[in-house]
């Protein structure tokens, strides 16, 4: 089955029903009038047959005489159309409409039974009859007399012919009245999933974090099972969070004792023992940190569905006073310009890790001053963080504007790995901002755009 659009399927299937539903109604109706008009055409001939029982006149001798014929035109004109005839026995009348034509008929009906019939006509023409048998009194006994009056079928299919032509605007109109009703229909029959689609945006944009029980009886389980994936989806990051942090913590203590072991060791003159010692070291962190790095991005965490938001000063504010504290950053000359009340769309766990890992890598490349700022931007959150260090290789930055490039991929400055870098760019991306490298030639600016948490 193609692809298509649920109103393009509904509007094509609503129309195929609805033109085998005309199509089938033009036929009902059309044989509807004809049996109407035959029934209609029964009583007239009927009404004539008791003309001509009542108009027969007895003789004395038992012979009948119909000194009357009915007076309308139409029978003294040949093959007019209309027609009758009586017998009785070896008595026989007919119209003068028939001129030299004799009606062929079946064998005659029982006394008192009456027939309609299609009989061929004058002329090659079809005739609706009624024939008949009446008993009828004379003084000489009873004498059983068969009438049969008849009406030319052509008439009948003019008017059917007529009246379907007459009927076909009617059901064209009918059918586009239809055809606006059910447009009508699909717009409100699909209006609920353009509501669970507002609630699926909402969710993107973090306005909120479930779609919740308020929708249509029929998308409730739909909806409920979206939740339930996000449950377990938040389940599953909080878990591999902890993991990542147990993980941490576990192997903290061991590294560090081994490069306890190996400044021991090159302190008693065994360098190459040391250097081993601290290469294995390093190789473990990176892999720790590149675990870590998996975990924290698991679940699209920072700008997946959720409803998470943070205060982008608050964060700013929280960093900078840890980082502060450290040798390093209690010798620079911090500048900040933070404007309070801008909240993001992005988790504030993941907002302090990104904005920890940037601003400490200003922190170590910086030689005397670290400027931080956050304002609103075109309807967006700019946060800059530049220091007065040396920069960064131009061909870096290149390369690390190009989609695809891990920033964990080329060694930092200082010898690390540049971890920090790559968590912080990930977390930015997925929560659908955008990170910046700008060198100047006296130091490295990075531009941190993150989109703005919408009002509730």
């Amino acid at each position: 089955m193609t692809r298509s659009s649920l109103r393009l399927r509904l509007a094509l299937a609503g129309g195929l029903a609805l033109v085998v539903t005309l199509v089938a109604a033009h036929f009902g109706l059309s044989v509807l009038f004809n049996r109407h008009a035959e029934r209609a055409i029964a009583t007239d001939l009927s009404d004539l047959s008791d003309y001509l029982v009542a108009a027969l006149d007895p003789a004395a001798d038992g012979q009948l005489a119909l000194p009357a014929p009915p007076p309308d035109p139409a029978f003294n004109r040949p093959y007019s159309g209309r027609y009758w005839m009586v017998s009785a026995g070896e008595q026989a009348w007919s119209s003068r409409s028939l001129w030299d034509y004799t009606l062929t008929l079946p064998p005659a009906p029982p006394s008192g039974d009456a027939r309609l019939l299609t009989l061929p006509g004058p002329q090659d023409t079809a005739l609706l009859a009624l024939d008949r048998t009446v008993i009828r009194p004379t003084p000489a006994g009873e004498r059983a007399v068969r009438i049969t009056t008849a009406l030319d079928r052509a008439r009948i299919d003019a008017a059917r012919a007529a009246f379907g032509s007459e009927m076909l605007p009617w059901l064209a109109a009918l059918g586009l009245l239809i055809l606006a009703a059910g447009a009508v229909q699909i717009r409100v029959g699909l209006a609920p999933l353009a509501t669970l689609g507002q609630r699926l945006q909402a969710l993107t944009q973090g306005a909120q974090d479930r779609i919740g029980d308020s929708v249509p009886q029929e998308l409730a389980p739909l909806a409920r099972q979206i939740d339930h994936l996000l449950d377990a989806r938040a389940d599953e990051v909080a878990r591999s969070r902890r993991r990542a942090a147990d993980l941490a913590h576990g192997l903290k203590t061991p590294l560090q004792a081994l490069l306890g072991d190996a400044t021991r060791l090159r302190q008693a003159g065994r360098r190459d023992d040391a250097a081993g010692i601290e290469t294995i070291v390093k190789s473990i962190r990176q892999q720790v940190d590149r675990e870590l790095t998996r975990a924290t991005m698991a679940g699209g965490t920072g700008g997946g569905l959720g409803g998470s938001t943070a205060d982008v000063a608050r964060a700013l504010r929280g960093v900078m006073a840890v980082l502060q504290r450290t040798p390093k950053g209690a010798e620079l000359d911090w500048q900040t310009t933070a404007t309070d009340g801008l909240v993001a769309r992005i988790d504030s766990a993941d907002l302090t890790e990104a904005l920890g890992a940037l601003v400490e890598n200003a922190v170590t490349h910086a030689r005397a001053r670290i400027a931080l700022s956050a304002q609103q931007d075109n309807g967006s959150i700019l946060v800059t963080i530049a220091d007065d260090g040396p920069g960064m290789p131009s061909d870096q930055i290149d390369r690390l504007r190009q989609r695809g490039q891990r920033l964990d991929t080329a060694e930092a400055a200082d010898g690390g790995t540049g971890l920090g870098l790559s968590i912080a760019d990930e977390i930015v991306t997925r929560a659908g901002g955008q990170l910046d490298f700008i060198s100047a030639g006296n130091g490295l600016q990075v531009a941190l755009c993150l989109p703005i948490a919408p009002q509730s």
